[in-house]
């Protein structure tokens, strides 16, 4: 008999807090630090990491921040005074590779929110979050197994881990959800 929904409501948010818990607050401090601080962030994912990505950036635009998702076609060119969002899983992802290294080579910082610490991006990164969450893409033990097949606990707890920091921004500025509302889009 296949889990009843409660009980898999309760298993996915147990891992989600799980994999949420194992996170530095120091990491998280300076992703933060690097938001508020550089003139530009342009975000990168490919994927359902993607997707969330999209969803972080849109909240970083709402907060006033000058933000860019790299594929638009109304993306500028990554300078000096910027920095590159990405979220990859296995941080190998070979388009996001190549994202970092061109910001990396005009001077721009990277940050990377991965489960893999020694990943090719990583290695170029200036801020790195790392989830403990386990991804086919990186073969390596974990203290937790998750039910949800593929990356899907990865990619939850990245879109989390950006509202939890987006929330500590709006601490750090001052600004409430009602003003960041006036960005919101109005022609829908």
């Amino acid at each position: 008999m296949p889990l009843r929904f409660h009980e898999l409501i309760d298993q996915i948010t147990a891992e989600i807090r799980y994999v949420l818990s194992q996170v530095s607050e120091e990491q998280v401090l300076a992703l933060r630090t690097a938001f508020l601080s550089e003139k530009r962030i342009f975000v990168a994912g490919r994927g359902r990491s993607g997707l969330q990505m999209q969803g972080a950036a849109m909240r970083l635009m709402h907060l006033g921040l000058q933000v860019h998702v790299i594929g638009d076609v109304t993306t500028p060119a990554i300078t000096e005074n910027d920095l590159l969002l990405i979220g990859s899983g296995s941080g190998s992802t070979a388009s996001l590779v190549q994202y970092a290294k061109k910001a990396s080579s005009v001077g721009a910082k990277v940050a990377l929110v991965t489960t893999n610490d020694k990943s090719v991006i990583a290695e170029m990164a200036d801020y790195m979050v790392c989830l403990s969450a386990p991804t086919p893409k990186v073969k390596e033990e974990r203290a937790l197994t998750s039910i949800q097949p593929m990356g899907s606990l990865f990619e939850q707890c990245l879109g989390i881990l950006l509202d939890s920091i987006i929330l500590q921004c709006m601490e750090v500025i001052d600004k409430g959800g009602d003003e960041m509302f006036s960005l919101h889009a109005n022609l829908e």
